[in-house]
């Protein structure tokens, strides 16, 4: 009888140690080839958007599910898509500059998720540090994220202020009278990303 108890014992111990519920954390890396974001600026009586690069990135997933992750995005590679001709080389330029981005300088921009909240059916709520011109910024920000076929695929509209990122031009939180020659200071940029 007691053999009989230590051997269900035994099998019990064994059992459970080869069924682990434990959750299957796995880190995927970001397919460059097939994420963007997008970007849109806004000004009195108008807007720009655009487009540019992530460079590299990842995602840290616990059973298909969102945890963590972070990207870097290529500031050098910022596209205008609404206008062409010489207006579009104009600006591309214009954002390039110091005063913009001052991408000669700062070639490169951070997204860091610090903290996520799963809400289910593919809906988080993401706190993250953004930075831009080697200053760091907390933002918050919903998004919605599948794992589906081995890869996971994220989407999000992220608003930001360009006054706390030092980029000054035309901004009304550090010049008077400009008319309406004023770029809003918030602008948003739209994350697309799709792991390998």
């Amino acid at each position: 009888m007691k053999s009989t108890i230590l051997t269900t014992l035994l099998g019990l111990i064994l059992f459970s140690s080869f069924t682990s519920t434990d959750p299957v954390v796995e880190n995927k890396s970001i397919d460059v080839q097939k994420s963007m974001v997008e970007w849109k600026a806004y000004k009195m009586g108008g807007r720009h958007y655009g487009t540019v690069n992530i460079k590299e990135g990842n995602v840290k997933l616990s059973d298909g599910v969102l945890i963590g992750g972070e990207f870097t995005m290529d500031m050098t590679s910022i596209l205008v898509t609404d206008i062409t001709g010489g207006g579009k080389t104009s600006l591309e330029g214009h954002l390039n500059s110091p005063d913009f981005f001052s991408v000669e300088k700062f070639n490169t921009a951070n997204l860091k998720i610090t903290s996520v909240e799963f809400k289910g059916n593919g809906r988080y709520n993401i706190v993250a540090d953004i930075t831009i011109k080697d200053i760091t910024q907390t933002v918050s920000f919903e998004a919605t994220g599948y794992s589906q076929k081995g890869k996971f695929s994220a989407a999000a509209t992220i608003k930001l202020d360009r006054s706390k990122f030092d980029v000054r031009y035309g901004s009304s939180s550090f010049f008077d009278n400009l008319g309406d020659k004023v770029i809003y200071d918030d602008f948003d940029i739209m994350v697309n990303i799709v792991t390998l």
